[in-house]
């Protein structure tokens, strides 16, 4: 399968390993150079991919042009959810999405042991997925 165009190489692995052929138009509006470091609202449908988009848009952000993550103490990213579930599927798709990068993501989110985040943040991720009570 051929690379797709503007996304950062381990990602594209990802992609392909899931399959990927083509982009959703969300994931191509958010790859468009002209919008390189700007801050972005993105509104679309259920479905459309919008969290893919996300972390396609921050990978030439988080690892610059290298392909792996090394190992980190403070996040380099915060994604802020509104609800616990949205949050953990948040999680679950940068998870797969940032796989081949190294990269470590976390959760810190109501229902669970707040020490236990904790711990889990003191060894260190590349990507926190919470909420904004937590």
């Amino acid at each position: 399968m051929t690379a797709l165009k503007n996304i950062h190489p381990s990602l594209n692995k990802a992609l392909a390993k899931r399959g990927y052929e083509t982009l959703t138009p969300v994931q191509n509006a958010v790859l468009d150079p002209a919008l390189a470091e700007q801050d972005l609202l993105v509104s679309a449908q259920t479905g459309s991919g919008k969290t893919v988009a996300f972390g396609l848009a921050f990978a030439s952000t988080l690892l610059g042009e290298t392909e792996h993550f090394e190992k980190t103490s403070p996040p380099l990213a915060l994604v802020i959810a509104p609800t616990r579930e949205l949050a953990l599927q948040v999680k679950r798709e940068l998870e797969w999405l940032y796989e081949p990068s190294g990269a470590v993501v976390i959760s810190c989110v109501g229902g669970v042991d707040a020490r236990a985040e904790r711990r889990t943040l003191e060894n260190g991720a590349h990507i926190v997925v919470g909420t904004p009570g937590r």
